[in-house]
């Protein structure tokens, strides 16, 4: 079905669009391939961004703080001060400069979201493989981290909060957050104080590919050296960037636009699955946005609650130009059909308002964040649940998984062996090294037997 405006509209008031329907009982070549589009969609930005993202970072790992500014002169993000750091000072300050309802409300997320992280942390395990060989996998924190936090068009603070906690619960050395400037050349005051309770090293003011590109490789003036990892959701263009830096420093996953996905059925209020869906897509206008339905009554309600919400939210025009391109009702058979065509789509996140909500929750493999029921809604674990709200998108939920304290740490392999431990695996590691021609891997292990050999 064409996306079509729905009339009447309020005068003022964006047209809510109707969205297109996929039968997904239909074998209709057509029908069957725009479903594989919608699978294999993807969260890495086009090769022209990719080109131009490249070029970004090549300037800022060439010129360094004057890259940056540049850029943030050409695409926006700088502070009207010119300055590209704010230092721990200035943001204590914002910190102790918060009203008391900001501040309560950053600390209660802060809370919820360490409590969720602390149990992540990873054990150091020590393995008994024969007797004589002891192998211990030893978790160690990064020693720096960037976090990307959206900005610009609107402040973020959630996201510093969900890149930064986890962070300060793996015991990263160092945190440098890179967050662009507003159209008005400041940066939203409960953003800064956000970065002043967590009391984060720096913030860099940039945004896009110039701000990935002064995470990996630093900026020489000394504000902050180059970062092993950089995590956090950003637009193509900080995807992008991503990608090229990925040979230099770690980064969490590429992100592509949010994603929300709502499966219901006839049991659902349409009020409440409204409400959930037009969530994600509020957050721009390539934000796809899905109910997946056995029941077609619901889906014309939902519709017409749309209709009804939208002109009352502050962002619809955002909203209406999301549902119109990305907006998508697929209509299924039954509940099994539904859940397959979920698990394809592997949505970052995925509201289940149905009869039995938990035993198919029990059915659902791929998902970001599964939220459960008509009392959990999409928004509740973007702020304050305590669960992560950086979650893989454009399908990667099929291979990848929410941001954790994992990501702020790797593991170190210690081998311990003795001699007798050597001797138990001596015949297998010469027989390999021998297949492979890798003699040299032989002569190391019968080097150490020669005095026992002779």
């Amino acid at each position: 079905m064409t996306a079509t405006p729905v009339s009447p509209t309020p005068p003022g008031a964006t047209a809510s669009p109707r969205l297109r329907r996929l039968d997904l009982a239909s074998t209709d070549p057509v029908a069957v391939a725009e479903r594989e589009a919608l699978f294999r969609r993807g969260a890495v930005p086009d090769e022209s961004v990719r080109a131009a993202a490249r070029e970004i970072v090549d300037d800022v790992r060439t010129r360094g703080a004057a890259a940056v500014q540049d850029a943030n002169q050409r695409f926006g993000g700088a502070l009207a001060d010119g300055r590209l750091v704010i230092e721990p000072p200035e943001l204590r300050a914002a910190r102790d400069q918060l009203s008391s309802e900001d501040r309560e409300a950053l600390d209660e997320a802060i809370a919820n979201v360490r409590r969720f992280a602390e149990p992540q942390l990873p054990p150091t395990t020590r393995t008994r493989i024969v007797e004589g060989i002891e192998i211990e996998r030893r978790w160690r924190p990064l020693d720096r981290v960037g976090c990307y936090v959206p900005g610009g068009s609107a402040p973020y603070p959630s996201s510093l909060v969900m890149t930064v906690v986890p962070a300060r619960v793996a015991r990263v050395g160092s945190i440098v957050v890179a967050s662009p400037a507003g159209p008005d050349g400041t940066v939203h005051p409960v953003l800064l104080g956000a970065a002043g309770l967590l009391e984060v090293d720096a913030m860099l003011v940039a945004g896009g590919a110039q701000a990935i590109g002064a995470l990996a490789c630093g900026l020489a003036e000394g504000a902050f050296d180059p970062v092993d990892r950089i995590v956090g959701p950003g637009n193509a263009w900080v995807t992008a960037a991503k990608l090229e830096v990925a040979g230099i420093v770690g980064i969490d996953l590429p992100a592509g636009p949010s994603e929300g996905m709502v499966l219901a059925d006839d049991s659902a209020d349409p009020v409440l699955v409204a409400a959930d869906l037009v969530t994600q897509a509020e957050h721009g206008p390539d934000s796809p946005a899905i109910l997946v339905t056995t029941s077609e009554a619901l889906a014309d309600a939902v519709e017409d609650e749309m209709a009804r919400l939208l002109p009352t939210l502050e962002r619809h025009d955002i909203l209406a130009q999301a549902l119109a391109i990305h907006g998508r009702i697929a209509l299924a058979p039954d509940l099994a059909t539904a859940i397959a065509f979920v698990d394809a789509y592997a949505p970052e996140h995925l509201s289940i308002d149905v009869q039995d909500a938990e035993a198919t929750t029990e059915q659902v493999r791929h998902a970001g964040s599964i939220f459960v029921g008509p009392w959990a809604p999409e928004s509740a674990g973007d702020y304050a649940t305590g669960a992560n709200h950086v979650l893989p998108t454009g399908g990667l939920a099929r291979s990848c998984d929410s941001l954790g304290v994992e990501a702020f740490g790797r593991f170190t392999q210690i081998q311990r062996v003795n001699e007798r431990g050597l001797g138990a695996i001596r015949a297998t590691v010469e027989r390999l090294a021998t297949v492979e021609g890798l003699t040299a891997h032989r002569n190391a292990i019968a080097t150490r037997f020669r005095d026992t050999d002779r």
